[in-house]
């Protein structure tokens, strides 16, 4: 079955725009990875200040391939700066990786 990683992010409220903003600028590159099943970004619907990045993947094997890959470093350039100028402040303060398999499974009928 499928595994799940869900990076935990913790952004303050001031930052919420710029980190929906850095992801929307990236969109799709994820999808273009074989094994890549689905992404969501979650948004705290209350007063929490943790953001949850889920994706979803054929195996470990292809999760580890897209974290290795030349998109994903790509993807996460901004978080370096470009050449010659500083790197932009990151919009979170703390992340944590979480990892699950699934071993259950139920879709809605629409």
């Amino acid at each position: 079955m499928s595994v799940v990683r869900i990076n935990a992010i913790t952004v303050p409220k001031e930052n919420r725009e710029e980190l929906e903003r850095r992801f929307a600028n990236r969109a799709g590159e994820v999808a273009k990875s074989p094994g890549f099943e689905a992404f969501e970004l979650l948004r705290p619907a209350d007063d929490k200040d943790v953001y949850f990045v889920y994706t979803r993947w054929r195996s470990q094997e292809d999760f580890e391939a897209w974290v290795n890959s030349q998109a994903f470093q790509q993807g996460h350039k901004q978080h370096q700066g470009e050449e010659g100028k500083p790197p932009p402040r990151p919009a979170g303060t703390a992340s944590e990786l979480l990892s699950f398999e699934v071993i259950q499974q139920e879709l809605g009928s629409e």
